[in-house]
């Protein structure tokens, strides 16, 4: 570091190594002892350095600045300069300032790591999310020198997550403790959604280094994809004690308050979140989902497009506000989203997404041959991400129906935990479930919660796959428990659910549309909850989830093809169920509740065990938290025009109806399968 004065005497040289060696550990005394040397020496470059760094780490932000940001202009070749610069621009929430400060520190000294780290946790804020990507792997690859793990990191920057993983898993082999491999091997993990073996390593590698913080995001990360909301909220509460001002920690905390229904502590931190740091169109867009959840929806809106304004191109914040289905876009914000798609080097994301919600626009102003090319090239971009294969589940229904018979649950009468608590709304998204749902979250005595992801996580873990593509011993594995497994089961089932239930409610609701594939789990664990499946005009259902971006999961909605194969597949497991456990399911066909309201919710109510109340018929005034796409249309009565909408589409929906035949011909009867 250069300046105008002498080289440093032995003296100076010894007073800067004493303040060197405070920073940290007495930022306080570190302070004093650079005002001191700058007392003696005034504009020291390297006292000033510490000086800037000991006023940040005591979060003393403008006065750093004061200090750091003529410095750094005044030293432009100083990484360290420029690194520090660009820490105390992202705590005052000056992020465009920050990101670039650290790309002139990284760019200077390339072997900085905490520079990349603070970097791709700054791009991630604005949504710049491949080259946070990169900002983290070159972090990896800056802490780390064995060759295998520069080969594994390179790839998972690449997003070549099988090569990486592959590497990653042979290295641990001989070094099964080496902390940058357990945690590059947790992050490709949630990246391909394999949930339980991220968790369980990065789990070891907090084990192993519990202050390593960037593992402990990401295992309060992936606790949270995981809906294990009160060990996530936990892990994020750590997070928050060693590092207060940061934001991806705070906003992460935000989140998981509004996953368990807390939206009004996590609105209060998103509230002061986008008050420290206005520029960051991320923290805008999670700010409009939970305002959305809890029915503020001018608000809401605001957020949206204030995330739009930040970053135009953000695909997935267009589509949040037609996601409102209420909301309808301006003529310019269509022109907007017609000008973003023209831009060749859009990302994927951000492309399906403002195709989605495009497709919206221009179905709402009736031009439903556009619209439906937009959502067809929204789907065609979105498939090709994903894994699903159709096979496997109409697999899983002829694996199914062959061991769960009647005679199966006869043999295992009286099993499981007998607590009445649940009540299971089912069937596919876009069926009417939520609106199921509101109504008897409208009752005194039932309380509603969200889509539980238990019952799934249970069968995932039943099925004892180590990789996709292996073979799942779930459902057959059913056979090989005995009653006090069962029983176990489905007390860890209340237990985990408990976080969601805030009203002290005898019972709640699971709207997990996917349960319907684990009815015979339900039954075995939990044999007096009850089951209710939600059933809609396939063309209506499969048309509005084909029209649908789901946030994850639900990759048969992709293809009209698939779609179709889904529901036929859906229809015929239930029937069997029906069959071999004959009224434990209570069916809603989702046109007749419509039709007849009061009716349909007596009969619900009756199955239920509970009193008729005349709130539930007033529904849409219950004041509660929604957290799925239909959040807007239960806040309104009933009206009747949705339920034909698909048929405008009709001309382009054959290879959707050729794989529905012959369900559309006896709707809502079930053929013989």
């Amino acid at each position: 570091m250069s300046d105008n004065s002498s080289e440093p005497t032995a003296d100076l040289a010894t007073a800067l190594g004493h303040a060197a060696k405070l920073l940290g550990k007495n930022d306080v005394a570190a302070e004093t002892q650079t005002r001191e040397i700058l007392k003696t020496v005034p504009g020291h470059p390297q006292a000033l350095l510490m000086l800037g760094s000991a006023l940040r780490r005591q979060g003393r932000f403008d006065a750093a600045l004061e200090i750091l940001e003529p410095l750094a202009k005044s030293q432009p070749k100083v990484a360290m300069a420029h690194f520090e610069a660009g820490l105390t621009f992202a705590n005052v929430g000056r992020t465009r300032e920050g990101i670039a400060a650290l790309m002139r520190a990284v760019r200077l000294n390339p072997k900085l790591a905490p520079a990349w780290r603070e970097l791709g946790d700054q791009l991630t804020i604005v949504g710049d999310t491949d080259a946070a990507d990169n900002a983290y792997m070159n972090q990896i690859k800056t802490s780390v020198h064995d060759p295998r793990l520069l080969q594994a990191a390179t790839a998972l920057n690449e997003n070549k997550l099988a090569i990486a993983e592959h590497l990653l898993r042979e290295f641990l082999k001989a070094f099964p403790t080496d902390i940058p491999a357990l945690r590059m091997l947790a992050e490709a993990g949630l990246r391909l959604g394999r949930y339980e073996d991220s968790e369980a390593l990065f789990a070891r590698c907090l084990e192993l280094a519990p202050s390593f913080l960037a593992a402990r995001h990401g295992y309060a990360m992936v606790l949270h994809r995981m809906s294990r909301t009160a060990e996530a909220l936990a892990q994020t509460e750590i997070l928050l004690k060693r590092a207060p001002d940061n934001p991806s920690f705070r906003n992460l905390n935000a989140a998981v308050l509004a996953r368990i229904g807390d939206s009004a502590r996590a609105i209060k931190l998103y509230e002061k979140l986008v008050r420290d740091h206005p520029d960051q169109a991320k923290v805008w867009l999670s700010y409009g989902h939970t305002l959305k959840a809890e029915g503020r929806q001018s608000d809401c809106i605001a957020a949206y497009r204030k995330s739009i304004a930040l970053l135009p191109s953000f695909g997935e914040a267009y589509w949040s506000l037609a996601n409102i289905k209420t909301f309808r876009f301006s003529a310019r914000e269509v022109e907007d989203m017609r000008v973003q798609l023209g831009y060749g080097k859009l990302k994927d994301e951000d492309r399906y997404h403002l195709q989605f919600a495009l497709g919206k626009a221009l179905e709402d102003e009736g031009l439903y041959a556009e619209s439906f090319n937009q959502y067809a090239d929204g789907n065609a971009l979105r498939r090709t991400e994903l894994m699903y294969d159709a096979e496997e589940t109409r697999d899983h229904v002829r694996r199914s129906k062959a061991v769960l018979t009647r005679a199966f649950f006869e043999s295992r009468a009286g099993s499981g935990q007998v607590a009445p608590d649940p009540i299971f709304v089912l069937g596919l998204p876009r069926s009417g479930s939520t609106l199921v749902e509101q109504i008897l979250a409208s009752h005194s005595a039932i309380e509603g919660t969200a889509e539980l992801p238990e019952i799934v996580a249970f069968s995932r873990r039943l099925g004892q796959r180590k990789k996709a593509g292996d073979p799942s011993a779930y459902p057959e594995v059913l056979a090989a428990l005995d009653a006090d497994s069962l029983k176990k089961m489905g007390e860890e089932y209340l237990e985990r659910t408990r976080v969601q239930r805030r009203l002290g409610r005898p019972f709640f609701v699971d709207k997990m549309p996917n349960n319907f594939a684990h009815i015979g789990l339900i039954h075995l664990i939990l044999p007096n909850a009850k089951i209710v499946d939600v059933r809609r005009h396939p063309l209506g259902c499969c048309f509005s989830c084909f029209k649908q971006h789901f946030a994850r999961g639900q990759g048969f909605t992709y293809s009209l093809n698939e779609m179709g194969r889904y529901y036929r597949d859906y229809v015929e497991l239930m029937a069997h169920f029906d069959a071999v456990l004959p009224g434990r399911v209570h069916r809603i066909i989702y046109e007749n509740l419509v039709e007849n309201t009061e009716a349909e919710v007596r009969r619900l109510l009756d199955y239920c065990g509970v009193p008729f109340e005349e709130r539930c018929l007033r529904f849409y005034e219950t004041g509660r938290s929604v957290r799925t796409a239909s959040s807007e249309q239960v806040r309104t009565p009933i009206f009747k025009d949705a339920v034909e909408h698909w048929q405008n589409f009709e001309p382009w929906l054959d290879p959707l109806k050729l794989a529905l035949v012959p369900l559309l011909e006896t709707y809502p009867s079930v053929p013989n399968f």
